[in-house]
């Protein structure tokens, strides 16, 4: 699903965030990204959806050279990719219901689908009687949920999440982290960059460390390994 192949990438201020990754993340893999503040995880997730390009190597993502991928294929290659961030990027003129259904609005999704689709994936993420609510009525672990719902309205092949329990208190991670296993368990890829060892620690997934720009550890079940 994922592959990058000798990829560098280097920032005008000189910082190499990423030094020859070589990795492979097969369908319905569930990967976490570890390592200090500052190592190249976030690089490392914003090349997959292709918000930053590498400066060197190869990424194909379901098929897709993201090296040569012209610009206007973008958008038709992030269908196939959801996106959930750290500060959740809501739309906080429209309701719960309306921040979902204009991911499906934008790719000219047929009105008729449009209410199933959102009514189905806001059950999945227990939203759907807070459909007609705005963001600044909902607590931060339910505008989370939100922006899950809204990541995989499409269906996605992959799901890329920067920190999704950064900004959480400890329970509201863990029914986070549920409806992240629904979503894996479902067939979709998730590659998550976190900082939260009870986490890793606790739902054992595969663990990519990165430090200083390189790929230092790959364990199939791996634990968080940084100290707090």
């Amino acid at each position: 699903m994922i592959e990058m192949k000798d990829v560098y990438k280097q920032y005008k201020n000189g910082v190499t965030a990423a030094n020859g990754f070589d990795i492979r993340i097969k369908q319905g893999e569930f990967v976490y990204v570890v390592g200090p503040s500052g190592a190249g995880k976030s690089t490392f997730i914003k090349m997959i959806y292709r918000e930053e390009k590498p400066t060197k190597g190869d990424i194909i993502v379901d098929g897709i050279n993201l090296s040569t991928i012209k610009t206007n294929r973008i958008p038709y290659l992030r269908r196939k990719i959801g996106v959930v961030f750290q500060d959740f990027k809501l739309l906080t003129s429209l309701t719960v219901y309306e921040n979902i259904a204009f991911a499906l609005e934008v790719i000219e999704e047929h009105p008729s689908n449009i209410k199933r689709k959102v009514m189905d994936v806001l059950d999945l993420v227990g939203l759907k009687h807070k459909a007609r609510m705005l963001p600044n009525e909902l607590s931060g672990g339910e505008q989370q949920r939100v922006s899950l719902a809204r990541s995989i309205i499409n269906t996605p092949k992959v799901v890329i999440a920067d920190e999704p329990t950064g900004n959480l208190d400890p329970e509201t991670s863990w029914e986070i982290m549920n409806i992240f296993e629904e979503i894996n368990n479902r067939g979709t890829t998730v590659v998550m960059a976190t900082h939260n060892r009870e986490i890793v620690n606790t739902i054992k997934h595969r663990v990519i460390a990165i430090e200083n720009g390189r790929i230092v550890r790959d364990q199939h079940r791996g634990d968080y390994g940084y100290e707090s």
